[in-house]
């Protein structure tokens, strides 16, 4: 691993201190008191299922998760109950360096909303040392979820790993492109999501995912055109293109 990631993933894994860190059934009891019917029945209108669901604000377990601390152990028992808002906090409290792949692949076939699949690539899994693999197998799977996850995945890369050079991404491009023929929901709108997050990185970068989106959007196909028109809209922009444009001049 370059010495650069191996000091962002152990980062990650800074504890926060805690005084007594509580069990899987106290935070599940913690959960439900906090949970609300509005915030539950709320939940609908951004398609995640409620149907296990306490209705806590992500922002509200955001908070309670740092007051735990991190815990590998009391992750994976807190996935294992199978409530949403505890795989969410899951995901705030793993540890990088000691989620396996098989853990990753565990938790993926779980996913069941683009809300958990997205937290946990966001938050957990682009800050070990497995992303960059997942991100080419999940791409070949078939399940939604498992496939959103690639590209949820190869978004948080772009966001957050910035050890990793061009080249990494550039190998990817072709598995965007070639994912944009997906017509579902939620698959088309993550790749959508790391077109764009990837021709937000640097001008040698804007340039391949602006090739890439010419292409898409030249497609005869509803995904593809949507895909490609959405992230030319952005990536083309005067914004973007201008702050491409300063970052160059000042490195």
């Amino acid at each position: 691993m370059p010495p650069k990631t191996k000091q962002r993933v152990a980062k990650a894994n800074k504890r926060q201190p805690s005084v007594a860190q509580p069990d899987a059934r106290e935070v599940v009891a913690w959960l439900r008191r906090k949970g609300t019917q509005g915030t539950r029945e709320g939940m609908a209108r951004y398609a995640i299922p409620s149907d296990k669901a306490f209705g806590v604000p992500v922002g509200v377990m955001k908070r309670h998760a740092r007051s735990i601390g991190q815990s590998h152990e009391l992750a994976a028992a807190l996935w294992e109950t199978g409530w949403y808002e505890a795989r969410m906090i899951a995901t705030f409290l793993d540890e990088p360096a000691r989620v396996t792949p098989e853990q990753m692949d565990r938790w993926c076939r779980d996913f069941d909303s683009w809300a958990i699949c997205d937290t946990a690539c966001f938050h957990l899994f682009d800050r070990t040392p497995h992303a960059w693999k997942k991100v080419r197998t999940w791409s070949a799977n078939r399940d939604e979820f498992v496939k959103r996850a690639a590209f949820a995945l190869l978004a948080s890369l772009a966001v957050h790993d910035k050890a990793a050079g061009d080249e990494q991404f550039l190998r990817c491009l072709p598995l965007v492109e070639r994912a944009g023929k997906d017509e579902r929901n939620f698959v088309k709108k993550g790749v959508n999501w790391a077109l764009r997050t990837i021709g937000r990185r640097n001008a040698k970068l804007n340039a391949a995912a602006v090739a890439v989106a010419r292409r898409l959007a030249a497609s005869s196909d509803a995904a593809p055109r949507w895909i490609g028109k959405d992230a030319l809209r952005e990536l083309t922009s005067p914004a973007v293109v201008g702050r491409l444009k300063a970052r160059k001049k000042s490195a």
